[in-house]
């Protein structure tokens, strides 16, 4: 592997030659996105199943691949749904496209249930972690259970008998129940033999048991408590058949923003109503008889294929709490500590450093994110700074940054925070942001009606003798500590007067609702930054087509923009050489003969998420290195106010290049490549493979370089 630090930005492996088309090609049929989706979640999946990833490791991966399940009915299984009810036989989504859907997912859910039962529980069990059920409980352990369900879950519980009085009861999105068929008279001699159990969403999924009890790490989960004592909820009745069950619901916000007076206000009005949108998916225990099964499709009108039939519980993703329970460190990951940022010479004042010696990057986690709060910080504690502008989208649970904003209104400084309330999933903690910084008098306003924005920027202006002077922090990734510990990303530090000038411009823009001015550095999203990439992808087109060095690398999360698919295609065919290093989702066909020859498309699956966005273009001599907030997705590009930057300076660009370009092109350990077909290849067996994986060599790069300061 070339090491990281090459010395020139030809270290960017070119291809083995372009083909350059000769004559008219045909137009190329472009991957289905959610097919893609899924594509990427069974790469996911392959970290569950190696058997080189330590243990608990493995379970964690297998709950992730079922939150990612999670929300992608959430989000975009709606539309599938509907086209299978209609019968729809045209366009993108149809009753065959659902039908094939539908296989892809419960061929993945069979494999993860079986790798739980047949791989992770015994391998589980041999580390002395076990989840016991009903059956192979002794005496004592019963007994215990029996204890903890009168006290801790009987008092909670209501079932409810159906009848014309009491009606299907509703049932909250990915809720844990209990259908139960019954024989013999109630109360009152009639013969209502269904009854319905909700369990409080209040009760721990998992419950370690006693070292009385016990020996080791050995639980018991909510819903074999309340399965092994069903037939005390129904005295006097026989328990015929139960099952437990979980739906899932469309949860897609949607909010009228043009009819709303107050957007916060509508939002919360709207989270109230997210948890019972329509059902998309039905999950039942493998046993369920048919009765049942059929009775909870028909009232939740749902197809058979959108039944899921699990040997175990309904809701994988709760067993993230046995790895807290089980605090075996052994069988984790070894804790990856983050270095504190060598640009950022510690204690030395970070303003002073922009001003004096230029630009700064933190590649996070490598780095640690605290670079970003100390720039905060310094900001806050600085009487010359007279105000701060920040973009606020996911933050998370962490209260570091909002107390920092908040002690800079205390502080009397000038205070604006452009807070996202419609990131999804997020819009509870982002309202609670909001109310937060407005009560102690920050200025907060939610960005422009129709458009999210995702844009990560923050501005700090200072008063510099008679002159004002602003410092801005952008970045690939959120304001959160605990993803920046996750997730891969790019910090940006820079006292450009054209970049911050720009940056003041949006934010004038998202507060005042002006016309955006043009701008000196910045792409922004809706108003240039599609057409800007869709030029600079033409450049290197018509560059390769009049022979020269022609060259397109660019890293994302997802490509879905069929224009810039498109554009990227017609390059390819002109000859230019392209290696896009796409995680996700990814709609562009890579080396179909005669379509994308010159195209590679390869997704890095590791340790850490791969989140930051880098898109290099070379024609002839020319080079231009841009990061962005924003992946090459319509919705990014026309929906929500993002931002691309150039980055100038030569010693960031090349850092830049080795660390996230060139180091994930030589990867072959964690990387899958697109074949024609549209399957993902997983390299690592390949004969010659070094088995080197780009995220462990940063690891090792930056492991110790430069140790955090000591906490107070």
């Amino acid at each position: 592997m070339p090491s990281l630090s090459a010395e020139r930005t030809t270290a960017v492996q070119p291809l083995a030659g372009p083909v350059v088309a000769s004559h008219r090609t045909p137009p190329a049929t472009l991957l289905d996105r959610d097919h893609s989706i899924m594509a990427f979640n069974e790469r996911v999946f392959d970290w569950a199943v190696r058997p080189d990833v330590p243990l608990l490791e493995r379970v964690r991966y297998l709950t992730i691949v079922s939150s990612n399940l999670d929300e992608f009915f959430e989000v975009r299984a709606a539309p599938h749904l509907t086209a299978a009810r209609s019968g729809e036989t045209k366009g993108v989504y149809t009753q065959a496209s659902f039908e094939t859907l539908a296989a892809q997912v419960h061929h993945l859910v069979e494999r993860q249930y079986s790798l739980y039962n047949n791989e992770l529980v015994p391998a589980l069990v041999a580390q002395g972690i076990r989840v016991i059920p009903h059956g192979e409980r002794n005496a004592a352990q019963r007994q215990w259970v029996q204890e903890y369900f009168q006290r801790e879950v009987r008092p909670l519980l209501i079932p409810i008998g159906l009848d014309p009085a009491h009606p299907f009861p509703q049932v909250a999105n990915k809720s844990l129940n209990f259908i139960v068929r019954l024989k013999g008279g109630d109360a009152f001699g009639r013969e209502n033999e269904i009854a319905i159990v909700k369990i409080p969403r209040v009760l721990p999924r998992l419950i370690r048991m006693p070292a009385s009890v016990a020996k080791g790490v050995q639980c018991v989960s909510l819903s074999s408590v309340v399965r092994a004592h069903l037939v005390d909820l129904f005295p006097e009745r026989e328990v015929t058949a139960f099952s437990q069950f979980r739906v899932t619901r469309h949860s897609d916000l949607a909010v009228d923003e043009e009819d709303a007076r107050n957007l916060r206000t509508a939002l919360r009005q709207g989270l109230q109503l997210r948890h019972y949108g329509e059902a998309v998916r039905l999950e039942v225990s493998a046993g369920c008889s048919d009765f049942l099964a059929d009775f909870l499709l028909a009232q939740f009108n749902l197809p058979t294929e959108a039944l899921y039939r699990v040997h175990g519980p309904v809701n994988l993703v709760r067993l993230a709490q046995l790895i807290d329970l089980a605090d075996r460190p052994d069988l984790v990951f070894a804790r990856s500590v983050p270095c504190w940022p060598h640009q950022m010479p510690q204690g030395a004042s970070i303003l002073t450093q922009l001003r004096t010696k230029g630009d700064i990057l933190i590649h996070q986690p490598f780095e640690s994110f605290d670079g970003v709060l100390a720039f905060l910080r310094e900001a806050v504690n600085d009487p010359q700074v007279l105000a701060i502008k920040q973009t606020i989208y996911r933050t998370g649970s962490d209260p570091q940054m909002l107390d920092l904003l908040r002690e800079a209104v205390r502080r009397g400084k000038e205070v604006l925070a452009v807070v996202e309330l419609k990131a999804r999933f997020d819009e509870e903690a982002n309202i609670n942001w909001a109310e937060a910084l407005e009560s102690v008098g920050a200025q907060v306003v939610y960005g422009v009606v129709g458009l999210k924005t995702h844009a990560k920027l923050l501005l700090i202006t200072r008063r510099e003798g008679r002159h004002l002077r602003r410092y801005g922090h952008l970045s690939t990734g959120n304001y959160n500590p605990r993803t920046a510990r996750l997730y891969t990303d790019l910090s940006y530090l820079t006292a450009d007067e054209d970049t911050t000038v720009d940056m003041d411009n949006v934010f004038n823009h998202l507060a005042s609702q002006n016309r955006l001015p043009p701008m000196r550095r910045l792409l922004v999203a809706p108003f240039h930054l599609h057409r800007g990439m869709m030029e600079k992808i033409e450049q290197v087109g018509l560059a390769a087509a009049e022979g020269k060095d022609a060259r397109i690398v660019a890293k994302m999360n997802s490509l879905t923009d069929e224009a810039l698919v498109r554009a990227l295609l017609l390059a390819g065919q002109r000859g230019a050489k392209i290696d896009l290093i796409i995680r996700g989702a990814c709609i562009l066909p890579a080396q179909v003969p005669g379509v994308s020859d010159n195209i590679r498309v390869r997704s890095i699956i590791g340790r850490f998420l791969e989140h930051s966005r880098v898109f290099y273009f070379r024609t002839g001599e020319q080079e231009d290195l841009y990061l962005s907030s924003a992946d090459w997705m319509s919705r990014n590009m026309v929906r929500r106010v993002e931002v691309a930057w150039p980055v100038t300076d030569a010693k960031l660009r090349q850092r830049i290049l080795d660390e996230c370009l060139v180091a994930y092109l030589c990867d072959d350990r964690d990387v899958w490549i697109l074949q024609p077909d549209g399957v993902y290849r997983d390299v690592r067996h390949d004969e010659g493979s070094s088995n080197t994986g780009a995220q462990e060599a940063l690891m090792q790069r930056y492991a110790l370089a430069h140790p955090l300061p000591a906490k107070a």
